[in-house]
């Protein structure tokens, strides 16, 4: 491919894809500005790989996304960033679920980054343990043991979401 075919590629795949790398990026980071921060870093270095990726791009780019934001949390080493937006909430039962939307912030906020992005990959991108522990380069027993304090500290603070996931509580 020539080089402005590749560009082209690039700008078109960047155009198409930025809001839905957005919306996992700030599932992962629960912040807006370190959301757009990861977005960044990410296609800056797809940009800079584009030419060695075969066939679709948006694995590799998410797989950057999720591995860059596992780098940015072991070099912060800190808590939870606070955020101040909101999750959606559906019309139907907008005061029910108002509540619910509050609960599920809260506990949110509550998980570490490390237990946020467990939750993303296994819960929102819908991949296995195996998978997530290939991305986020740990072993499959750290991926379930992670997962398993997160979706803990989820329901102890948002009772509730166990009926919406379908987890009990212990």
């Amino acid at each position: 491919m020539a080089p402005m075919a590749d560009e082209a590629a690039f700008v078109s795949f960047v155009t198409a894809r930025t809001w839905a790398l957005m919306r996992t990026a700030y599932l992962l980071t629960r912040d807006h500005q370190l959301a757009e921060d990861l977005v960044q870093a990410a296609l800056f270095k797809a940009a800079m790989a584009w030419e060695r990726i075969d066939g679709e791009p948006e694995p590799y780019v998410r797989r950057i996304l999720y591995t860059e934001n596992v780098s940015w949390w072991r070099r912060r080493r800190r808590g939870v960033t606070e955020s101040s937006a909101g999750v959606a909430v559906d019309q139907a039962d907008r005061a029910g679920d108002v509540d619910l939307q509050v609960s599920l912030e809260r506990a949110l906020d509550l998980l570490t980054p490390k237990q946020r992005t467990v939750l993303v990959l296994r819960c929102y991108e819908d991949l296995t343990e195996p998978e997530t522990a290939r991305v986020l380069g740990i072993a499959v027993g750290t991926v379930k043991s992670t997962h398993r304090q997160a979706l803990d500290r989820l329901l102890a603070v948002a009772p509730r979401l166990g009926e919406l996931i379908g987890v009990g509580h212990d």
